[in-house]
C-alpha cells in the first residue's frame, strides 16, 4: 500500500474545498474519486475499495461522523483508512470524530504540507494492516494459505460454483513417505522440501484463479474454480511430474520425492448444493487414500 498512486475518495460537499483537495492530492502522486456527501461515499465504497477516505464533517443528507459510522458498521474485508476533514479543533469534538470510526483528523483550512504527512502516517498503518492480515492468511513455514482460510474461502468458492453453475476441481495431495525425509535428511531439509513443493505447485496453477492451502502436516488442498474433469487432471498431472522427476537440492544434496494426489471435480452443480464442504473434501481424501493404495506417486479422480 506504499504505492503514491493509490485511490483517495474525497467527502466534501463545498466545490471549492473539493477542487483545493483534489489539486493537492494529484499533485502528490494519488488518484482522487469525488463524492458530495457521505451517503454518495457509501455507495462508491460498495462498488470499489478505497484505501484511503478523507471526508468533511459537515454535509447535506449524511454527514461525516454518520458516514465513518455506517463505514465500520458494515466492515470490508479490506480496511479503509478515514480521515476526517473539520473545522472543529475542540478537544470533545475532534474526540468525538474518532469515537466515530475516524482514523485521523485535518483540522481546515489545512497545510499541504501536514496533509502529506498524515497520508505517510496513513499508508504505514495500511501498510502494517496488509501485513499482519498476510500473516493471519498463510502458512508461515510454506506461504500457502493455512486452515483457517481453506475452511473459509472454500466454502464461498463451493458456493459460487453452486451459484453460476460453473464446475470446480479439488486435489489433496500428499508428498510420499515425508517421514523418511525428516528421519534421512533432518526437518530443516525437510521444511526445505515442503516450501519447494508449494513453489512448484504455485508455478502449475492459474495465477488469479486457483491456490493452495495447507491442510496439515505435508498434505494441501488446491482449488481449482472453473475447471472440468479433464482440466483437474492436467494440473495434477503436471505437478506430480515436476515434483518426480526434479529433486528438491538443498545444501547440495538432491532430495527425490513424490507425490500422491486425490482429486475431485463436480460438473452437476446441483451435486454442489447437495454436498457439504466436508464431504467434498471427503470424496477427494477417499481418492487420495486409493491412490497411496495403488502403489503411491500417482493420480486417482472422481467426478460428479
Amino acid at each position: 500500500m506504499s504505492r503514491p498512486d493509490m485511490k483517495i475518495l474525497v467527502v466534501e460537499d463545498d466545490l471549492l474545498s473539493q477542487a483545493i483537495l483534489k489539486d493537492a492530492l494529484e499533485r502528490f502522486g494519488y488518484k482522487v474519486v469525488l463524492a458530495g456527501n457521505g451517503r454518495e461515499a457509501l455507495e462508491l465504497c460498495q462498488l470499489e475499495h478505497f484505501p484511503v477516505i478523507i471526508t468533511d464533517w459537515m454535509m447535506p443528507e449524511m454527514d461525516g461522523l454518520e458516514f465513518c459510522r455506517a463505514m465500520r458498521a458494515d466492515p470490508s474485508e479490506h480496511y479503509s483508512f478515514i480521515m476526517l476533514l473539520t473545522s472543529h479543533d475542540k478537544k470533545d469534538e475532534l474526540i468525538a470524530g474518532l469515537g466515530a470510526g475516524a482514523d485521523e483528523y485535518l483540522v481546515k483550512p489545512f497545510h499541504e504540507v501536514e496533509l502529506a504527512a498524515r497520508l505517510k502516517a496513513a499508508r504505514r498503518i495500511l501498510d502494517l494492516e496488509t501485513s499482519l492480515k498476510e500473516l493471519a492468511l498463510h502458512d508461515q513455514l510454506t506461504g500457502a494459505y493455512n486452515r483457517g482460510y481453506l475452511d473459509r474461502q472454500l466454502s464461498k468458492e463451493i458456493q459460487r460454483s453452486w451459484r453460476y453453475a460453473h464446475p470446480i476441481s479439488i486435489i489433496i495431495c500428499d508428498i510420499d513417505h515425508f517421514k523418511a525425509v525428516n528421519d534421512c535428511y533432518g526437518h530443516q531439509a525437510g521444511d526445505q522440501v515442503l516450501r519447494e513443493f508449494v513453489v512448484r505447485i504455485n508455478r502449475s496453477i492459474r495465477f488469479e484463479n486457483d491456490w493452495v492451502a495447507r491442510y496439515g502436516g505435508e498434505e494441501f488442498v488446491i482449488v481449482l474454480p472453473e475447471t472440468p474433469p479433464a482440466g483437474c487432471l492436467i494440473v495434477a498431472e503436471r505437478i506430480r511430474n515436476i515434483i518426480a522427476n526434479t529433486p528438491v537440492v538443498v545444501q547440495g544434496t538432491d532430495i527425490s520425492v513424490t507425490v500422491s494426489f486425490g482429486a475431485i471435480t463436480i460438473e452437476n452443480t446441483n451435486r454442489i448444493e447437495e454436498m457439504t464442504m466436508n464431504a467434498i473434501l471427503g470424496k477427494a481424501d477417499e481418492c487420495l487414500y486409493r491412490a497411496k493404495e495403488a502403489g503411491r506417486n500417482r493420480v486417482v479422480a472422481v467426478q460428479f
